[in-house]
């Protein structure tokens, strides 16, 4: 595997061991829907989190947020749409990045609760 997808797994577990710390319950991980992924949906009380990982190993070219791009969004939305009426959920939704970059073998994680709209 390359190194960028290491890395990238390895994003992905700190944000669950993250979420869980601060009492969010891991509903599901790589939810795939036609062409969408959701990294990881979490729940905290009634609201369902669709949270999308970005790692990066250096914020040189921009803040790992930052390329969360329309595109995404817009298939992020489609698969969240498609999660809640497949399992007739009645929950609020909302969209975070959790944004990670590692330095040298230090990771700094910001979660970015609501960082985009939807409509």
């Amino acid at each position: 595997m390359a190194q960028h997808n290491d890395l990238g797994k390895q994003g992905e577990l700190l944000a669950i061991e993250y979420l869980i710390e601060n009492g969010y319950s891991i509903v599901e991980k790589n939810y795939r829907f036609q062409k969408a992924e959701i990294d990881i949906i979490a729940q905290k009380n009634n609201v369902l989190a669709v949270l999308e990982v970005k790692t990066r190993s250096t914020d040189y070219f921009g803040n790992p947020q930052d390329f969360v791009n329309p595109k995404k969004i817009k298939l992020l939305v489609s698969a969240i749409d498609n999660y809640v009426i497949e399992n007739d959920l009645d929950v609020e939704i909302r969209f975070d990045i959790i944004a990670i970059i590692k330095n040298k073998n230090v990771f700094q994680i910001e979660h970015l609760k609501d960082a985009f709209l939807y409509f």
